[in-house]
């Protein structure tokens, strides 16, 4: 799937060139200008008014051996990936020395899989938000600056109490740095605060400091930092504990998401279908708010597993519910409770709003035209809807199978709710 962002890759082998565009382009789905020589690059600079996402350079070319290229894209203020044959330390001194996002040794297939996940952590960066809490101006510019060169969404405040305030306006940050003495609240303080709404595997918090040493750390994490670095930090080992608290942080979502998704629809599975519907059911009846309820069930189901395959059968339930997750709120729970049965849980949802929608969906799933490997299927849905929050979620379940086995007795393709 193309992305709209564009990458540009200065190579002076027209064939490793080609491996990493084509790399690119197969694995991100982003555009790629590809220059061979640092006159090439100047010109597709000149040319391209959109800008780019990130460059790949090689950091020694026929006519610039000495970096120039990095220094002319930096300039553009084009995050910068060096690609580079040898390591030593004073090449190293010299890629650091120039700001760029990384360098990556050239040794093999495995560097261009560095270059991807490269890429894909700049991608992600883009929608990820980190504040830096510190109460010197120019820390907090040093700081925000290199962060902001690999592209993360930053936040900046001089003490803690600015810090929760930006914090509860912005809950989805998702690290914050932060110093220790601060006027109005100090580092410590501050943590204990955030973790009282923010859990180590939710936000990042890594503490800074340039005093201290070892016991400021110790102190740090005792506090519920995830991580300490001294200042003044080396830029090279900042950014790879930013990235390494980060892949942590979504190391830990991937595996709750697994624990409560369908491994073949990736909607919600039926097991967290009941344990959220159980607490929006007595939240409900307390606050009393509406909860709609829905079974939805595709029709003939096994005429199609039987006719076209088990694969093909499991490529429409994947459509299927793709259709589903699209059409709903993302405070609406849509899961797959087994087999080819749906659910939708809606809460506050309009009772004279939901059968039109509800049928508005059946009219969408009648329509669309499944693609498979074996052809295209055409498949439609019955729904039983009950558009009364009942007594418990098991009462509502029950209700909307009951509408639902009525709308299958009618004729099928259709909605019933009561």
């Amino acid at each position: 799937m193309r992305t709209g962002k564009k990458i540009l890759v200065v190579e002076d082998s027209k064939m490793f060139g080609h491996a990493i565009t084509e790399k690119i382009i197969t694995e991100l789905g982003y555009t790629t200008s590809l220059a061979t020589t640092y006159g090439d690059a100047q010109q597709v600079l000149h040319d391209n008014n959109d800008g780019f996402f990130a460059a790949v350079l090689d950091l020694i070319l026929p006519d610039a051996p000495n970096g120039e290229v990095v220094d002319y894209v930096l300039e553009k203020e084009i995050p910068t990936i060096v690609l580079t044959s040898t390591f030593s330390y004073a090449m190293r001194e010299e890629c650091v020395s120039k700001n760029i996002v990384d360098y990556i040794v050239k040794e093999g297939p495995h560097s261009l899989d560095n270059l991807i996940k490269t890429l894909r952590r700049l991608e992600a960066n883009t929608s990820t938000k980190i504040l830096v809490v510190d109460d010197s101006k120019l820390s907090r510019k040093t700081i925000t600056d290199l962060l902001l060169r690999h592209r993360f969404i930053t936040f900046e405040a001089p003490d803690g109490k600015t810090a929760l305030t930006i914090l509860s306006k912005h809950p989805d940050i998702r690290a914050v740095i932060t110093d220790y003495e601060m006027p109005n609240m100090d580092g410590f303080t501050l943590i204990e605060k955030m973790r009282q709404t923010h859990s180590m595997d939710q936000m990042a918090i890594i503490g800074v400091s340039g005093s201290g040493g070892s016991i400021m750390s110790a102190k740090f994490l005792k506090k519920g930092a995830n991580d300490f670095i001294v200042k003044p930090f080396c830029n090279e080992e900042f950014f790879l504990r930013i990235n390494q608290n980060l892949q942590m942080l979504d190391y830990l979502e991937t595996i709750r998401e697994t624990a409560v998704r369908d491994h073949l629809t990736g909607l919600y599975n039926r097991r967290y279908f009941f344990e959220i519907g159980q607490t929006l059911f007595k939240n409900a009846l307390r606050k009393s708010f509406n909860i709609v309820l829905a079974m939805i069930d595709i029709d003939f189901f096994k005429n199609v597993n039987d006719t076209f395959g088990h694969g093909a059968g499991d490529e429409v339930l994947s459509q299927v519910a793709t259709i589903l997750a699209d059409h709903f709120r993302s405070s609406d729970v849509v899961a797959r409770l087994g087999g080819e049965e749906f659910c939708v849980m809606a809460p506050n949802m309009a009772q004279d709003h939901a059968f039109r929608i509800f049928d508005e969906l059946r009219s969408t799933i009648e329509a669309q035209p499944f693609s498979t490997k074996a052809g295209q299927i055409k498949a439609t849905v019955s729904i039983g809807l009950t558009l009364q929050t009942g007594e418990s979620l098991e009462d509502a379940l029950a209700k909307a199978d009951q509408l639902l086995y009525q709308a299958k007795e009618q004729g099928r393709n259709q909605v019933i709710a009561a």
